[in-house]
């Protein structure tokens, strides 16, 4: 029996003007996966986004959940949205209610659920994002952070198998940052499979269980951290910066130590220069 959640068949789409945003996307992710597209400004990371719970209809090819071609019908395409949903990059974009409470069950109450539920949900919701207390508080007066974790609570809401995050920590603190990460690791470990995007390349080595290397609309590699961030030739391809790690042990390794560039933990770097140092002690 197939694991893939969600996969893409030569997945192209080209704006009305012509411009061709994905060039034959060929992806599979599977249940439970912790999954990251990276690539620079413009390389169509947001685009590939939307299509994957049928926002945006692509020009050729498609996008299949659990084998089944996304169709765009009403009726089926409200059942893929009801099995993945998107958190977008900007809050705004998605709070719109006078509270917190009513933003967070706009989602439920679509669904027809009773009033029961929705209070639930809702309620079950903030906990997990630790907003417990700010369901009568009005979200375009919280900070971005707390925007971003009420986006959230709006999509867990909805209790999608899959969720889509768009630079989840974009803008954040650091003490938001490990909130919203804290966040989607525990829905993972909840059986949540998650796809994020992100310009944080030291969060996405940390996170990720596979990532998407997108460049000019294109999958120009994939792979484990440790494939992906060890190829210098290749994320100076997709103009992309390297982990803090990674410049730190190809450093050691320039000045003569023999160390494994391929560590991308902070704690596996520290454990390979150690040693090293050993060896020529």
């Amino acid at each position: 029996m197939t694991n893939i959640q969600l996969s893409t068949e030569n997945l192209s789409f080209t704006y009305p003007d012509g411009t061709r945003a994905l060039k034959n996307i060929n992806i599979e992710i599977e249940k439970g996966e912790k999954v990251a597209i990276i690539g620079p400004n413009g390389a169509g990371k947001s685009t590939l986004f939307s299509h994957f719970n049928g926002l945006t209809e692509p020009t050729s090819g498609c996008v299949k959940i659990e084998g089944k071609p996304i169709s765009f019908e009403k009726d089926e395409l409200l059942k893929v949205r009801q099995k993945v949903g998107i958190v977008f990059q900007d809050p705004n974009d998605q709070l719109f209610a006078p509270t917190v409470k009513e933003d967070i069950a706009f989602g439920p109450m679509n669904l027809g659920l009773s009033y029961d539920e929705v209070e639930k949900r809702v309620e079950d919701a903030l906990k997990m994002v630790g907003m417990e207390n700010y369901e009568d508080k009005t979200p375009h007066h919280l900070s971005g952070g707390q925007q971003k974790r009420i986006a959230i609570a709006g999509i867990i809401a909805m209790k999608p198998e899959l969720m889509i995050l768009d630079e989840p920590t974009a803008g954040l603190d650091p003490d938001g940052v490990e909130k919203v990460l804290n966040i989607m690791n525990q829905l993972n470990e909840e059986g949540m499979t998650l796809i994020i995007s992100s310009h944080d390349i030291d969060m996405i080595s940390k996170y990720a269980d596979k990532i998407f290397v997108l460049y000019n609309g294109e999958i120009i590699e994939s792979g484990n951290k440790n494939k992906i961030f060890s190829d210098m030739e290749l994320l100076k391809k997709a103009h992309l910066r390297t982990p803090i790690t990674t410049e730190i042990l190809y450093n050691l390794k320039e000045s003569g130590l023999n160390v494994n560039t391929e560590k991308i933990s902070v704690k596996d770097t520290c454990a390979e220069i150690i040693k090293a140092k050993q060896i020529n002690e």
